[in-house]
C-alpha cells in the first residue's frame, strides 16, 4: 500500500469521526458540560490533523506535479 493510500485512509477516518462527534453533540447526546467541552476539543483536534494533512498533501501535489521548463537555455 503506498503511503498516499494511507494518508487518505486516515483522512476518511478523521471525517467519519467528525461526523459522528458532531452528530453527538447537535442531537442532545452530551449529557454534561465536561463531556460537551471534551468532544468539542476532540473535533478541535481532529480539524487541526486534517487542515495540516490537507497542507502536507497540497504541498506534496505541488512539489511533485510535473513542470516544464520552457525558458531558454542558450541564454545566460
Amino acid at each position: 500500500m503506498d503511503s498516499v493510500d494511507v494518508i487518505y485512509k486516515i483522512q476518511k477516518s478523521i471525517k467519519k469521526r467528525l461526523e459522528m462527534l458532531s452528530l453527538n453533540v447537535t442531537s442532545g447526546g452530551v449529557d454534561n458540560m465536561e463531556t460537551y467541552k471534551y468532544t468539542i476539543g476532540q473535533i478541535n483536534a481532529l480539524e487541526a490533523m486534517k487542515q495540516e494533512i490537507s497542507n502536507l498533501l497540497q504541498d506534496k501535489e505541488q512539489n511533485d506535479g510535473t513542470i516544464i521548463n520552457i525558458a531558454d537555455k542558450t541564454k545566460n
